[in-house]
């Protein structure tokens, strides 16, 4: 079967967020699921495969990082969408049946893809004890994400605090269910984005993930509602960097970005 790397919410290679792409016909067992993503050893490892006509999805779609399953995945959903779209495997808005429920990744006529998420229902929290020890810097809020991000979201004095993290991730992964979001105003919006993000989830075999999709379910109505805006762009500024330009409906939020395809092969296990 084939197997492709695709660099997603970038439109160049080596940049963004790595994801394998297996389309099957159905799903093998899970250890051959998670073995085959253990070997990719990216972020994440998308598998799908085609669902009968006339039902509410199109396609079926997992998420498994080199140790777990997750519940909601948005880089590797993107470069499913990608795959999906490249190879004339599917034509139109692609509906997929998740652990998250029906997600929509729709190709739009300039390439980008827009991909419709729930909107992470944010509750702020107290600051955890010990978590600005393990974060190396001060929270100024904490919000919990609800359970489909399952990460606690917290905001730094600036940007430049959240470029210089150099967290302790053994500790950090006390402190919540999946991961942190590590957040702050953009410095100079006219630089193309008007938040920053670094998001760590070493709970999940990931120290810290290049872009995350799903944790701008939660920055998006964060931000929005900061900055009175419903359309945002946000930087998630790890090592390889990207760009996620966010709209917010109500319960839904909107994630465009685009995606390139880097390598491709053919898997023989």
């Amino acid at each position: 079967m084939r197997i492709r790397i695709v660099d997603a919410f970038t439109d160049r290679p080596f940049a963004g967020n790595p994801a394998g792409v297996l389309l099957l016909n159905a799903f093998p067992d899970d250890a051959w699921l998670q073995n085959v993503a253990l070997e990719v050893n990216h972020a994440e490892t998308a598998f799908a495969h085609p669902l009968p006509e006339g039902g509410e999805a199109d396609w079926a779609l997992r998420w498994f990082t080199p140790v777990t399953e997750v519940a909601m995945c948005g880089h590797a959903t993107l470069a499913t969408a990608h795959v999906l779209a490249t190879t004339d495997a599917a034509e139109g808005p692609v509906r997929f049946a998740t652990r998250s429920g029906v997600l929509i990744a729709t190709t739009n006529d300039d390439g980008s893809i827009t991909l419709d998420f729930p909107t992470a229902p944010l509750t702020q929290v107290e600051v955890p004890a010990r978590l600005a020890e393990a974060l190396g810097a001060e929270p100024l809020s904490a919000h919990d994400t609800g359970p489909n991000v399952g990460d606690l979201l917290v905001e730094l004095a600036d940007e430049k605090t959240v470029l210089g993290l150099a967290p302790d991730h053994k500790a950090l992964a006390r402190h919540s269910e999946r991961g942190i979001i590590a957040t702050a105003r953009a410095e100079d919006p006219s630089q193309g984005h008007d938040f920053v993000s670094r998001c760590f989830f070493p709970r999940m075999g990931i120290d810290e993930d290049p872009v995350t999709g799903s944790a701008h379910t939660a920055l998006a109505p964060y931000w929005s509602e900061r900055l009175g805006r419903p359309d945002l762009t946000g930087l998630q500024a790890s090592p390889r960097s990207g760009l996620v330009r966010t709209r917010l409906n109500g319960d839904r939020t909107l994630l465009t970005g685009r995606a390139v395809t880097v390598i491709e092969g053919e898997l023989h296990a």
